[in-house]
């Protein structure tokens, strides 16, 4: 695996929100209620015993506190970081209904997680060899979830990552004031530590191996391969301008690499979900003068967080609504403007709407091409609407075949897929154990 660049971009960044110190966590830890019947647990897709961690701090039980959150999500150290808690274990919690503001879940997490890596706490074993192996494809929190999980239980993984480094979005696509890559394969390192976790780095399954010789080598496979590369708008003159990036090839290379934007004076964001929101609070972070989204629906509709945006309109972002551009314009072979039409409701462009939008950035935000179709040459699993089709516990309809994370949901949180991984885990276990209702036969 190479070493992450010392100089890359991201490194510039400080955390949107600063850790709790000991003195803050005690203070924090005590406003809860430690509710009976707890919405915020609910809430959350690891199921994450929350009022129980949180009392453990309040008794200064940290190692157990610690405990709690990884027995229910080895990725409890990046969720703490990333997860939206305002709007799952946070945004539930019981205070809000009387005006008092919420636990601060995401904090308090945090710094028992981080304090856990810290000290080097260590809280599973490997079950005795099962002398099965399951092959994973991709290294992404689903797959790492996944194969921690078949490790405790005694079977062998090899982790497939066409990418010379592994941890898939959260080393390479969350954003660095959030969480940056080195936490990320300080976390893979955490939990490949079980042992009976392989990684090997710059394979590129579907070629070597075929689906086919992992299958006829391993004794189950799990497809955590994510979303796939940016959507494009190719059909557009000017597409190829030197300028015109992929929003998640933008926050990958301010990630791994180093990012100019000295020369940069206009950005524009196509998009209104979060990657569009992630790219201009990273855009106006790294001092471009003016970003600008545009977006083809109104602020109402934009999939990002809101609480998001806000953020952003105070650090000086501006905003298109019901905007759509129609061509990239340059000077020579470089990006210096976007036109652009406006749209009625219904998004029809309205006429002599036309206008020019400079910009020497653009970042498209458009969303991802969707799990890759070379898994539906396999009978028996279906890639439907960019998602790979599986059931409740990850199985894809092929016998011994499973799948979990944003392949299979179209790109949610980090949480939904360590919750996934751990699901399709114990799907893939009672596989490997002969338990007939896991087979693979009753979804025949």
């Amino acid at each position: 695996m190479d070493k992450l660049a010392p100089d890359r971009t991201e490194t510039c960044f400080s955390d949107l929100k600063k850790p709790f110190n000991l003195n803050q966590a005690m203070v924090e830890a005590n406003r809860c209620l430690y509710c009976h019947e707890p919405p915020c647990v609910d809430a959350c897709p690891t199921r994450i015993d929350i009022p129980t961690f949180i009392r453990k701090i309040t008794t200064e039980n940290l190692h157990g506190s610690a405990a709690t959150i990884f027995s229910a999500n080895v990725l409890g150290m990046s969720c703490a970081r990333v997860c939206p808690v305002e709007l799952l274990c946070s945004g539930s919690c019981v205070l809000t209904k009387e005006g008092i503001p919420p636990i601060r879940i995401g904090l308090l997490q945090r710094f028992v997680t981080d304090l856990a890596y810290q000290r080097g706490w260590s809280f599973f074993q490997r079950a005795r060899p099962s002398h099965r192996k399951v092959a994973l494809i991709g290294s992404g929190p689903a797959s790492l979830s996944c194969a921690h999980r078949l490790a405790q239980l005694g079977h062998e993984c090899v982790i497939y990552e066409k990418r010379p480094f592994p941890g898939g979005l959260n080393t390479s696509g969350i954003a660095p004031y959030k969480m940056q890559a080195h936490d990320s394969l300080a976390e893979v390192d955490w939990i490949t530590s079980i042992g009976g976790i392989t990684i090997r780095h710059g394979v590129q399954v579907g070629r070597d191996p075929t689906l086919q010789e992992l299958e006829a080598n391993f004794d189950a496979v799990f497809i955590g391969t994510g979303q796939g590369p940016d959507r494009r708008l190719d059909k557009l003159p000017g597409h190829d301008l030197e300028g015109v990036w992929g929003a998640m090839q933008f926050i990958e290379e301010l990630k791994l690499a180093s990012v100019d934007l000295s020369q940069v004076r206009n950005a524009v964001v196509l998009g209104g979900g979060n990657t569009a929101v992630d790219a201009v609070h990273e855009l106006l972070h790294l001092g471009v003068p003016g970003v600008t989204m545009i977006y083809r629906r109104g602020k109402q509709l934009m999939k990002g967080y809101a609480h998001e945006w806000e953020k952003a309109l105070h650090l000086g972002a501006a905003a298109l609504w019901f905007t759509v551009p129609t061509a990239f314009v340059g000077q020579g072979c470089r990006l210096s403007g976007l036109k652009c039409v406006s749209t009625d409701s219904a998004l029809k462009p309205i006429a002599g709407s036309e206008t020019m939008v400079p910009a020497d950035l653009a970042l498209l935000a458009i969303g991802q091409q969707g799990a890759d179709p070379m898994f539906a040459e396999l009978d028996g699993i279906r890639v439907q609407g960019g998602n790979i089709v599986v059931d409740q516990q990850g199985f894809t309809g092929r016998r011994g075949w499973y799948a979990g994370g944003d392949c299979t949901n179209g790109g949610k949180e980090v949480v939904f897929a360590a919750a996934q991984g751990r699901t399709a885990a114990q799907a893939i276990h009672r596989h490997l154990t002969g338990n007939p209702a896991s087979n693979g036969a009753q979804h025949a």
